[in-house]
C-alpha cells in the first residue's frame, strides 16, 4: 500500500506502530512539523530522510507525571526536558507544586508558560491547583488559560508548595472542576495515618530504609482514595488518582467507577519494575517514593494493567539531588526520583516480560491514553495525519542503563546497572531531530506549551 504525499520535509521510515497495527517497512512523511501520510512500498519524494530500519517508531511519549521545577524551580524546567527528549518523552505534563510557589493563579501560569518558551527542549502542559482556603475562583481563568488539569493532596509535604487541602475545600473544588469538565487528581495519602505512623518509628529509632514503606501503609493510600472517590461519586466530578502503588487501590476505584463515579487511577513505571522486598536493602533512599513502592505488589499490578484498571503510566519524576537522598534518617530524604530516561525503557522491559504486544501496549499507556485523559488527543500522542510529527524510535535488544550518562544534571538513578529490553535510538520534535544516538541535538526554548483542547 502506498499514499502519496508531495515532497516532504522528512521522511521517516521503520517499523510504524500506528494506532491500529504494526506496520513493518513504513514510512511518515513530515511537512512543517505535522504529519502529512503515512504508507509503505514506494517513498515519496523528502528533503531528508531518516531511516530507522526494523526498529520500532513511535508516537512521542507522553509523560503524564514530572515534577520539573519543584527543587530548582522554573530554571529547573531546562535540565529536566533535556533528559526527557533522551528518554523519547517529547510531551510533559508538569505538576504545579513549583518552588517556591504553587502554580494556583493565572500571574503563575503565564509565568511557567515564559519558562517553557524559553527553556523547554520538549513540549510541555501544565497541572494547575488550589491552596487551602483560596477558593475556587481562579479556576475557571486557569482552565481558559490551558490547564489540562488540577491536583490537590491529602498530606502536606510543604505548608505552602505542597499543602494538605481539607474535604471541604476538596468538594469546592470538585464541584467547580466538575462543571468544567476537567480532571482533578489527588495524591492520595491520608495524613494522619502516615504521621502518627512516623513519629511511632521514629520514638522507637526505626529510621532505617525497610520502615518507609509500612510507615505509609496501605490503609493510608485506601484511606485517601475511598474519602476522594466519594467525593467524586456526590458531585459527578472526574476524580483521578495520580500514583497508585498497589492493586488494592485499582479495585476500589474499579469498584466506584461501578457504582456511578467517573473515576481513572494511574501508576508509574517504579510501582511495576520495582519490589520493596527485594530492592530495599541494595538500594535504600534511592528508591524512596511516596505512595511507597510496596513488598510483592508486582503481580497484582500487572493484573490490573491487564484488567484494564490502569488509565495510563507516567514517570513522577523528581529533581532531587543525591545528597537529599544519603542523610541519616529515611524520614528526612526527599520522596521522589528521576525517572525521564528510564520511564520507556523500564515500562518496554515489564511489558515485553508481561504482555504479547508490548510495543502497543507502550503505545497506549505512554502515548495514546495520557493524550486522551489532558486533552491533547489527537495533536500528540498518535501516528496519524494531521498529528505533530513527534517521534520515539526504539531499538529492541539487550542495553544496560548508566546513572552517570543521564542528562538532567543529577546522575543518579535506582535504575544503575538494570537490564532493559531496548534503547531510545532517536527522538524528534515536531519533526525536529532532538537526540541522536546519545546526543542531545535540541536546544533550551524548542519546546512549547500545550493547551488543553476543549
Amino acid at each position: 500500500m502506498t499514499i502519496s504525499a508531495p515532497e516532504a520535509d522528512l521522511l521517516v521510515c521503520g517499523s510504524l506502530v500506528l494506532p491500529d497495527r504494526v506496520l513493518p517497512q513504513g514510512w511518515i512523511a513530515v511537512k512543517a512539523g505535522k504529519i502529512t501520510a503515512i504508507g509503505s512500498g514506494d517513498r515519496p519524494a523528502a528533503a531528508a530522510v531518516h531511516d530507522a530500519g526494523q526498529a520500532y517508531v513511535m508516537p512521542g511519549f507522553i509523560d503524564g507525571q514530572t515534577h520539573a521545577t519543584s527543587y530548582a524551580g522554573l530554571p529547573g524546567i531546562e535540565s529536566t526536558t533535556r533528559s526527557a527528549v533522551a528518554g523519547g518523552i517529547t510531551t510533559l505534563v508538569d505538576m504545579p507544586y513549583d518552588n517556591p510557589d504553587p502554580l494556583n493563579t493565572t500571574e503563575r501560569h503565564w509565568a511557567k508558560v515564559d519558562a517553557i518558551e524559553r527553556l523547554s527542549y520538549a513540549d510541555m502542559a501544565l497541572y494547575a491547583t488550589v491552596a487551602p482556603g483560596q477558593g475556587t475562583g481562579e479556576i475557571d481563568a486557569l482552565v481558559k488559560a490551558g490547564a489540562c488539569a488540577f491536583k490537590i493532596s491529602s498530606f502536606e509535604s510543604h505548608p505552602v508548595r505542597f499543602p494538605r487541602i481539607p474535604a471541604n475545600d476538596m468538594l469546592a473544588i470538585l464541584e467547580a472542576t466538575g462543571a468544567l469538565k476537567i480532571p482533578l487528581g489527588l495524591h492520595n495519602e491520608d495524613q494522619e495515618i502516615v504521621r502518627a505512623a512516623i513519629a511511632a518509628m521514629r520514638g522507637s529509632g526505626y529510621t532505617d530504609a525497610i520502615w518507609h514503606e509500612p510507615s505509609r501503609p496501605v490503609a493510608a493510600e485506601l484511606a485517601a482514595t475511598a474519602q476522594f472517590l466519594a467525593l467524586g461519586l456526590a458531585t459527578g466530578a472526574h476524580v483521578h488518582i495520580v500514583h497508585i502503588s498497589c492493586a488494592e487501590v485499582f479495585h476500589l476505584v474499579r469498584k466506584f467507577r461501578e457504582a456511578g463515579a467517573h473515576a481513572t487511577g494511574e501508576t508509574c513505571t517504579h510501582y511495576l519494575y520495582f519490589d520493596a522486598a527485594r530492592h530495599t536493602a541494595r538500594l535504600g533512599a534511592r528508591m524512596k517514593v511516596s505512595p511507597p513502592i510496596r513488598p510483592g505488589a508486582l503481580p497484582g499490578m500487572w493484573q490490573a494493567l491487564a484488567d484494564g484498571d490502569i488509565a495510563f503510566i507516567s514517570s513522577d519524576h523528581s529533581s532531587w539531588p543525591l545528597a537529599n537522598k544519603l542523610v541519616e534518617s529515611i524520614f528526612d530524604a526527599s520522596a521522589g526520583i528521576p525517572g525521564l530516561e528510564t520511564c520507556a525503557p523500564s515500562l518496554y522491559t515489564g511489558l515485553c516480560k508481561n504482555t504479547a504486544e508490548p510495543e502497543r501496549e507502550l503505545v497506549r499507556y505512554l502515548c495514546e491514553n495520557p493524550a486522551k485523559f489532558f486533552g491533547l488527543w489527537p495533536r500528540k500522542g498518535t501516528l496519524s495525519i494531521g498529528s505533530d510529527a513527534d517521534f520515539a524510535i526504539i531499538e529492541p535488544g539487550d542495553t544496560v542503563y548508566h546513572e552517570a550518562d543521564a542528562h538532567d544534571d543529577l546522575n543518579w538513578s535506582p535504575y544503575d546497572g538494570e537490564h532493559f529490553a531496548g534503547r531510545i535510538a532517536t527522538t524528534f520534535l515536531r519533526g525536529l531531530k532532538v537526540w541522536d544516538c546519545g546526543t542531545v541535538l535540541g536546544k533550551p526554548g524548542m519546546g512549547r506549551f500545550v493547551a488543553r483542547a476543549h
